[in-house]
């Protein structure tokens, strides 16, 4: 019997769009938007439709969000 491995918090991986979603609460326009100005992540082309986000990336940028709250 396999085991999934289990991640650590700060573990690198690529994330699709929707764990980027569920991870920021922003939905897929606003994202786009967001790195358009460069004011998110940019995403890694992984193929010729395919995107992802560094996992650390996105981590990062929550943390500076939470961090920079009034």
């Amino acid at each position: 019997m396999s085991q999934t491995p289990v991640l650590q918090p700060n573990e690198r991986r690529i994330l699709r769009l929707e764990e980027v979603e569920a991870k920021s609460g922003f939905k897929r326009a606003h994202i786009y938007n967001l790195m358009k100005k460069r004011q998110f992540p940019q995403a890694l082309r992984l193929g010729v439709r395919a995107v992802g986000w560094d996992s650390i990336e996105i981590d990062q940028w929550i943390d500076e969000r939470v961090n920079n709250r009034a």
